[in-house]
């Protein structure tokens, strides 16, 4: 096989001993009109340590150099300074390189041999004909490539499908061939295909779609409506379970808003399925109800709350049995009168964000001349799980400061809802490598790892309210002009999903800000249903919250703070980012416990009941480790009745139906002197009095966790001081069916769900494998 142009030569692959530098520069000579370049470097761990793998493509007529340069080494080896030392004692090894080499991504990520992928492909540049070489190679050898390609300094960047097997052939054929990674240019790259190309990346998807069965949860979109009849939307959301609030309204998506939060409730990251070659069997599906339309006029705020219930009405009539997700991306900015379906500052509740605490605690309601009408008792079976927005930093509030802006700007309304889990935006996505020229000179505004500038916090609320966002996803970046005066939104600082068709046929777009991060949290909640089918949504709420970590950038913003400054910043990131591995493993592993349970609060105005659950891990095994540092982490989720009548929300006045709170037992505390701690502690915290001294080693305390309906917090210290701790406490504190013996439910329960875990964080300790053995049951449910 020929390619015009390319130069004959090898690949070698150099590898350093552990620990040790290569001399880069060594390998990398200059000299002459044709000579050895070094391509690409990457590191890889073994027990051993940290090795440098360079590799270097050596033209024909060159390999002379690497020969002489060992021979001049073996010369003079027993001299005091042998010749070309600083090159020649770094390399442990030296060897034709192979696919697996040029691979600079994490080794777990490279497809294995045999298997069709879509690789990232970044090009050396010396004549400006290397991406033609390339295609030409590709169409000899038949291989699919995207149609556009990035061109930088000196690397030109395009994505091909091909097995291992077929870039072995083209690392022989062509010494263009740079490195390889995993693809991630998926957004500007598919979205400026034309719409035949985009055509083909969406069929080679569906082609190998396995969508979920039709009494699977489902996402149910409250939004502009969804154009099912897009080729990735179709087998996932049949016509019936399509709707609209008024039916005058149609059910087409003339906005494209619902579309594109369809295809990431649908998919997650809709880029990295599409450039991937796997099946891929879903495992929920889609309902779709619109509630909004751009062309018709709106409802008036104090409406809204009603037509979300009518909205979760519908969905459940048409599927009673269903499991379902209801995802809310449509959200009211905060007004400076705080008019009813508006958020205020402070974050009080409003009619629409109580209608979504009363759905969510299983009552059905209606909005007449007086307010807001509860139709029914509650019902724990129709307990409902709202996923929502937190709302968007508007464009013309846009700076380059964006951290003070988002805590300056509160979440919208019905964000602050207790019972709903609310997200907010974080980002990833760092670097702006959009080919177009416009965005030349542009820089994202947001850190790796830092809050999305979209995002909106609840920074400015009165202690009283709840910590909103509770989690953060993926929300896409926002660009900013050479002259630091505009802001814009580059393709490749956002997320690719699913694309209401119209005139020009196209399929795919891009999207960001918290809608987006909802929509993936939406995808979350449903892909952990559909594992645990029978869990509460309070449980599904608590697992994803428990899941949550904040990132590197996030972290350095804790570090030395005290607990009020700690507060300010769990109000602009909630508890981090979630991730599925880690809320599924918390789901079944051994070292975790997962309650769901029904306490009884109340008793003449009085705390009638007390939980306390045992942690299923052995107190010798933790004893035997000693010192080694341990994290253990609790999440606390549970479902209040609202009582959004504004009378100074104190007391017998509470907007919370009751509240709870968790504990856990101190070093060497009696049972009984549990007990009689937590009964005093919660005696205090209705007067609001101090309770003691605070528990050492957690990262937030009992004070900033305390808001809301869902509570989660880390405690880190030694094992053998986790070993002699051994039980949490579940209590309640306040609340008006305290206040209020006459209307106090507390007879019928009050549900909660408790996810418990214990980690051993960076440290090469084994506590998992001897713990399970002794449990033997990797999860503890009380039902």
């Amino acid at each position: 096989m020929v390619v015009d142009g390319a130069v004959d030569g090898i690949h070698l692959t150099f590898e350093s001993f552990p620990g040790v530098e290569l001399a880069l520069a060594s390998l990398d000579s200059r000299r002459g009109k044709v000579h050895p370049e070094l391509l690409s470097v990457h590191e890889r761990t073994d027990p051993t340590g940290t090795i440098a793998v360079a590799t270097v493509f050596v033209p024909e007529g060159t390999l002379g150099r690497f020969l002489r340069l060992l021979q001049q080494y073996a010369e003079t080896a027993t001299d005091p300074k042998p010749r070309n030392a600083n090159l020649i004692d770094r390399i442990a090894s030296v060897r034709l390189a192979t696919i697996q080499a040029l691979w600079t991504d994490a080794v777990e990520d490279c497809p294995e041999p045999g298997v069709t992928a879509w690789w990232e492909v970044w090009l050396r540049r010396r004549d400006g004909q290397e991406l033609n070489r390339f295609l030409q190679l590709t169409t000899q050898l038949q291989l699919r490539t995207g149609g556009q390609a990035l061109g930088f300094d000196e690397r030109t960047v395009v994505m091909v499908e091909a097995t291992s097997d077929d870039l072995t052939v083209a690392l022989d054929v062509l010494d263009d061939i740079a490195e390889l990674r995993q693809p991630r240019e998926a957004p500007e790259i598919l979205v400026a295909e034309p719409a035949s190309e985009q055509g083909q990346w969406v069929q080679q998807l569906a082609d190998r779609l396995s969508p979920a069965e039709t009494n699977a949860p489902a996402v149910c979109i409250l939004d502009t409506g969804v154009q099912r009849e897009h080729p990735l939307l179709s087998a996932s959301l049949e016509p019936a379970d399509c709707h609209a609030c008024d039916p005058a309204w149609g059910l087409l998506d003339q906005d494209g808003h619902g579309t594109t939060m369809a295809g990431l409730a649908l998919y997650g990251d809709l880029g990295e399925v599409l450039t991937s070659a796997s099946l891929l069997r879903l495992r929920h599906r889609l309902e779709s109800v619109k509630v909004f339309s751009p062309r018709s006029p709106a409802s008036p705020p104090e409406l809204y709350g009603a037509v979300t219930a009518d909205a979760a009405s519908r969905a459940e009539i048409q599927a009673p049995l269903r499991r379902r997700v209801f995802s809310l991306a449509v959200t009211a900015p905060a007004m400076a009168d705080g008019h009813a379906g508006t958020s205020h500052q402070t974050g009080q509740p409003t009619s629409w964000s109580a209608s979504i605490d009363a759905l969510a605690a299983g009552r059905s309601i209606d909005i007449d001349d007086n307010g807001l009408v509860f139709l029914d008792e509650p019902d724990p079976a129709a307990r409902r799980l709202f996923v929502i927005s937190a709302g968007n930093v508007e464009p013309q509030h846009f700076d380059a400061d964006h951290l003070t802006r988002s805590d300056l700007e509160p979440v919208h309304d019905p964000a602050q809802a207790w019972n709903a889990l609310t997200v907010g935006a974080f980002t990833n996505r760092d670097v702006l490598d959009d080919p177009d020229p416009m965005w030349h000179g542009w820089s994202p505004v947001a850190a790796r790892g830092e809050l999305s500038p979209y995002s909106t916090t609840s920074v400015t609320f009165r202690p009283a309210w709840p910590t909103k966002p509770d989690i953060v996803l993926e929300g896409g970046n926002i660009a900013r002009s050479p002259a630091g005066t505009a802001y814009d939104t580059p393709a490749s600082l956002q997320l690719i999903t699913t694309r209401r068709r119209d005139l020009d046929s196209r399929l795919l777009t891009v999207t960001s800000a918290t809608s987006a991060a909802t929509a993936q949290a939406a995808h979350l909640a449903a892909r952990i249903t559909a594992d645990h089918p029978h869990m509460w949504p309070e449980t599904i709420r608590a697992l994803i919250v428990h899941s949550a970590q904040w990132t590197p950038a996030m972290l350095n913003r804790f570090g030395g703070r005290n607990k009020t400054q700690t507060l300010l910043l769990l109000r602009r990131y909630g508890m981090g980012v979630p991730d599925l591995l880690r809320a599924t493993r918390s789901a079944t592993d051994a070292l975790t416990l997962v309650v769901e349970d029904t306490i009884r609060p109340f008793e003449q105005g009085r705390m009638r009941e007390m939980h306390l659950h045992d942690f299923p891990w052995p107190a010798d095994v933790l004893e035997q480790l000693g010192e080694t540092p341990v994290r253990l982490r609790v999440t606390l989720s549970y479902f209040i009745e609202p009582n959004p009548a504004n009378r100074g929300w104190r007391r017998r006045y509470s907007y919370a139906s009751h509240l709870l709170r968790f504990d856990v037992r101190r070093p060497y505390e009696s049972l009984d002197d549990f007990r009689k701690r937590l009964n005093k502690q919660a005696l205090a915290e209705e007067e609001r009095r101090p309770s003691g001294a605070a528990d050492a080693g957690w990262v937030l305390g009992a004070k900033a966790r305390s808001s809301g309906s869902v509570h989660s917090d880390i405690w880190q210290g030694s094992a053998v001081d986790l070993a002699s701790r051994g039980a949490v406490a579940i209590f309640p504190v306040s609340g008006w069916w305290k206040e209020n013996p006459a209307r106090d439910r507390s007879e019928q329960g009050a549900r909660y769900a408790l996810v418990v875990s214990v980690e051993t964080p960076g440290q090469d300790v084994d506590v998992w494998t001897p713990v399970a053995q002794q449990v033997g049951v990797p999860v503890q449910v009380h039902l």
